[in-house]
C-alpha cells in the first residue's frame, strides 16, 4: 500500500482513483470495487465489527481512496506505516449539496434512487447487507446526525471537524491536504512522481453514483421478476 486516501466521499474520489492508476498506483481501491462485487461488503462488515482484515481486503492494491477505506484511515495509517496519506478536501457548501443528491439521498431522501434501492433490498440479500453496512458506517461517522433531521449547517460543520481530526491524527510528513482543483503538481511532488503530460481527470461522480444505484436496481428487479415468472409458470 503506497497511498491511503483519508478524504470523504464527494471530494472527487473517483477522479482520484483514475489519477492514481494513471500514476502507476494501480489498482486503486474505491467504493466502485464494492458495488461491482457486493460480496466484498462482508470484509468491510468484519472491519466495522472490530477485525482488521486489511491484507485480505487490499491484496494486490497499491492505493485506496473513498469509503469504505477512508472511514478506517487511522487503522490503515498504522497498519501501513510507509504509506502516504491524502486528505482530499472540498468547499463545505458544495460538499453538502453533493451529499444531499447522492449518499444522504440514498439513505434518507425522498427520491427515486432511494425508492429503487429499497425495492432492490427486498429481493437482493447482498444489496440489503451492503446498505446495512454503509448505514452503520455513516451512523458511526458523526457526519450525518439523526438521519433525516440532519441540517445543512450540521453537515458542513461535521465535515470541517473531520478535516481537522485527520490533520491532528496523521503525522504532517505523511499527509497532503489537497483538492482536485490543485491538479497534478502538488500530488506528484508529494508522491515523488513525474507530472503526467495529460490533463488531470475530472469525472462527474454525482451522475455516475445515481446511475449505478438506479441501473443496478432496475436490472436486479427485472431479473427477479423474470425468475418469479418462471417459478409461477413451473408451479
Amino acid at each position: 500500500m503506497r497511498l491511503i486516501g483519508a478524504g470523504l466521499p464527494r471530494t472527487g474520489t473517483l477522479s482520484q482513483k483514475v489519477a492514481m492508476e494513471m500514476l502507476g498506483l494501480a489498482p486503486c481501491y474505491h467504493m466502485v470495487n464494492v458495488l461491482a462485487d457486493l460480496d466484498l461488503a462482508q470484509g468491510w462488515r468484519r472491519a466495522l465489527e472490530g477485525e482488521s482484515p486489511w491484507e485480505e481486503i487490499f491484496d494486490g492494491f497499491e492505493a485506496t481512496v473513498d469509503w469504505p477505506g477512508s472511514f478506517f484511515y487511522r487503522e490503515l495509517t498504522e497498519f501501513y506505516p510507509d504509506a502516504k496519506v491524502l486528505l482530499s478536501v472540498r468547499d463545505s457548501e458544495a460538499w453538502e449539496r453533493s451529499m444531499r443528491d447522492t449518499i444522504w439521498g440514498l439513505f434518507y431522501g425522498d427520491m427515486l434512487m432511494r425508492d429503487l434501492s429499497n425495492a432492490r433490498g427486498r429481493v437482493d440479500a447482498k444489496w440489503r447487507s451492503y446498505i446495512d453496512m454503509m448505514e452503520g458506517m455513516w451512523e458511526r461517522s458523526g457526519l450525518i446526525d439523526d438521519g433525516a433531521e440532519t441540517t445543512s449547517e450540521s453537515m458542513r460543520a461535521a465535515m470541517e471537524r473531520y478535516h481537522e481530526e485527520v490533520q491532528a491524527n496523521v503525522p504532517a510528513d505523511r499527509l497532503l491536504v489537497w483538492s482536485v482543483n490543485d491538479g497534478w503538481e502538488p500530488l506528484c511532488e508529494f508522491l515523488g512522481l513525474d507530472v503526467p503530460d495529460t490533463p488531470f481527470p475530472r469525472l462527474n461522480d454525482s451522475k455516475e453514483f445515481a446511475g449505478r444505484v438506479i441501473d443496478g436496481a432496475i436490472l436486479n428487479l427485472q431479473e427477479w421478476r423474470a425468475r418469479d415468472g418462471e417459478a409461477v409458470a413451473a408451479a
